[in-house]
């Protein structure tokens, strides 16, 4: 492991660009596929090295030292790849999963609408068969990277005379199609990091379909798992000003490091920084093993999100109002605000906290579950959103 964990160091600390554009993205997504470094634990025969959980974890401590270029890949490596890889054919893992490795073709996931946040299955984007095609007509909205995807992985009714979650299929779409409009979204902090999307009358092949027709619910739930393992297990940033290491340094900055309030709190979040890090090892451990995460992904997800939420509040107790009020010049007080303004999205993406609560309670714990009154009427006859029951 030793040998593995020198040529990571010496890779990263050759190759790693100093911006993150698209174009130097790609570029470095491509040098690290080159280098045997992309897909460490994904089949060799789809352009993966084959590799254990423990390869991954001396990757991921390493390049945690960078500010690797490549987080627009995110959602393509850290969910749709993986779920084509447990659900796709032979012809689509051999089409989409080694471009997808090397950074030639970015991905989002299509799930939310304007009236199916939380509640997926309540989505009302349909998918029509006409002969050996399907008609897709509908809209998403907060979808991540959605402007500069290159395929997608849709979720759409192609049944609304079954219950909600019965009447679901995936679909892999190309969002270049002309019938794919995308339209950019600004967030708090200004930036346009999601978008909302049309389909108007999409067409799509039958070999479009990923998993199973009607059982879209099953390939949603195994990429929601992904999604919040991916969450969850996402390392920080070198330079990200809500890590341990930087808080800590923002401390010594602002004359803060000798409070023994702020000293304990750092210690408290250094100590859940190490336990996520854990955790996550463990699940990719077990999923080697054979024991895919299922419910625990939202442990690890719900546990990511109050680590951001934990280190929030120590950025508050260390920088007081230049948290939010930075003087004229100073950078780091910029960035530490932006980060501050970011953090809220991390309790709602991927599912809100509360959603992460109930499948716990359900699915590991073992707690009754809440009524549902709709899980065995036909969508059809359902007000959800903007449809009013047939």
């Amino acid at each position: 492991m030793s040998e593995f964990r020198e040529k990571v160091r010496a890779w990263l600390a050759e190759n790693v660009p100093g911006d993150e554009e698209l174009a130097t993205a790609k570029r470095f997504q491509a040098a690290l596929y080159d280098a045997g470094l992309a897909g460490i634990t994904w089949p060799k025969e789809f352009g993966g090295q084959g590799l254990t959980s423990a390869e991954q974890q001396v990757f991921d401590q390493e390049s945690a030292r960078y500010d690797l270029p490549n987080s627009v890949f995110r959602i393509g490596m850290g969910m749709c790849g993986p779920t084509i890889l447990d659900l796709g054919t032979p012809e689509q893992k051999a089409r989409y999963i080694p471009p997808l490795l090397r950074g030639d073709e970015i991905w989002c996931q299509l799930f939310s609408e304007p009236g199916a946040g939380s509640d997926v299955a309540s989505l009302q984007t349909r998918a029509v068969r006409d002969g050996d095609e399907w008609v897709v007509n509908g809209q998403k909205v907060w979808t991540t990277v959605a402007h500069l995807a290159d395929f997608g992985a849709l979720l759409a009714r192609t049944d609304p005379d079954v219950p909600k979650h019965q009447g679901l299929t995936m679909f892999l779409i190309d969002m270049h199609d002309p019938a794919v409009t995308v339209r950019p979204l600004k967030d708090m902090t200004g930036r346009a990091p999601f978008n909302e999307v049309y389909f108007e009358n999409l067409r799509l092949p039958a070999d479009a379909v990923l998993g199973q027709v009607g059982q879209g619910w099953l390939a949603a739930v195994t990429m929601l798992g992904h999604e919040r393992v991916s969450i969850g297990g996402f390392v920080r940033k070198r330079h990200d000003p809500l890590a341990h290491a930087n808080l800590a340094e923002t401390a010594r900055r602002y004359g803060r490091d000798a409070d023994p309030v702020v000293r304990a709190e750092l210690a408290k979040l250094y100590a859940a920084e190490r336990a996520l890090a854990l955790f996550n090892v463990r699940l990719r451990q077990e999923a080697e093993a054979g024991s895919p995460p299922g419910a625990r992904g939202s442990v690890a997800k719900l546990a990511g999100a109050q680590l951001q939420q934990q280190a929030v509040a120590v950025a508050g107790l260390i920088a007081g109002p230049r948290a939010t009020a930075w003087e004229p010049g100073d950078a780091a007080g910029e960035e530490l605000a932006l980060a501050i303004k970011q953090t809220p999205s991390s309790s709602i993406a991927g599912g809100t906290d509360q959603i992460q609560r109930t499948i716990i309670g359900d699915r590991i714990l073992g707690l009754p579950r809440e009524p549902v009154v709709d899980r065995d009427v036909p969508f059809r006859e359902l007000r959800v959103g903007t449809q009013r029951p047939a």
